[in-house]
């Protein structure tokens, strides 16, 4: 297996090759992602404020980037939000993205677009037109929406800490397909147990997943690493989620040593998709 995930990085390109071909995908921060394919952009968990003192926040500049739409910022299609936690999500920053991307459109759970509407004015009225809540629970059948260049794909896993802790918050896994091309999978904070996997298998399954995004504590679990190898149908995974201290390669785990995760702001991959 080492020796699969040497072959297949050896396939990524360095950040400073991102857009000269295929698919790419740009690191922010935590969870924060673009990914990108020709002019197709999307953004997941891109704007958040808090890193409970243990995670790496999107640098000021990439911030103020994101806001003003300056390459590679420009021409978002759409955002996705995995749930509200302060580490993945700010109502007023969403709302300050969307009023200044008027072309870009909102997914994400119920639960952080009533964050966005406690903050909102009569003025951003127009801004709900181009918001999609989703408001599934867990059990849930996966729901599908299709544009006219993405394929978009959601289903509720719980949060890590599920069954005893943070049971009330919708998370939503997004698998999205980019121009029928490229598939990415970001899996919020999921909880990285089979169980919650089972009753969807055919829905796993039926897609193959170019790049999926774990948080990286899937990579220390035996279930996590099941469903990534042989539950779901995924080429590559690269961790996110990872604290700061693994910006340092000496701080990471000697248990993550063999696994590709984004560790550092503004790096990247370019990747292929599989049709």
């Amino acid at each position: 297996m080492q020796l699969i995930r040497l072959l297949f990085l050896l396939g990524f390109c360095s950040s400073a090759a991102l857009g000269q071909s295929g698919s790419s995908i740009r690191y922010l921060a935590n969870e924060g992602v673009m990914v990108s394919h020709e002019e197709t952009k999307i953004l997941m968990d891109p704007l958040f404020r808090n890193s409970f003192d243990v995670y790496q926040v999107v640098p000021e500049e990439t911030r103020e980037q994101i806001f003003a739409g300056t390459p590679p910022f420009d021409g978002i299609d759409a955002i996705f939000v995995s749930h509200y936690h302060g580490d993945h999500f700010s109502a007023p920053d969403m709302l300050r993205l969307l009023r200044s991307q008027s072309g870009a459109r909102l997914y994400a759970p119920a639960q952080a677009v009533a964050a966005m509407r406690d903050v909102a004015d009569d003025a951003d009225e127009p801004v709900f037109e181009r918001v999609i809540g989703l408001d599934i629970d867990y059990g849930d059948p996966p729901v599908s929406i299709r544009t006219v260049n993405l394929v978009i794909e959601g289903v509720h896993i719980p949060h890590a800490g599920w069954p005893t802790a943070r049971t009330d918050v919708q998370n939503i896994a997004f698998r999205i397909t980019l121009d029928d091309t490229s598939t990415v999978l970001h899996l919020g904070d999921a909880d990285p147990r089979v169980v919650h996997f089972v009753a969807d298998e055919q829905y796993w399954e039926e897609r193959t997943v170019d790049l999926a995004l774990p948080p990286y504590w899937f990579f220390s679990s035996e279930d996590g690493i099941e469903l990534l190898e042989n539950r779901m149908d995924v080429r590559h995974s690269i961790g996110i989620h990872v604290p700061a201290d693994f910006s340092n390669s000496a701080n990471i785990p000697k248990e993550l040593s063999g696994y590709d995760l984004f560790t550092s702001p503004g790096e990247g991959r370019n990747f292929s998709g599989t049709r």
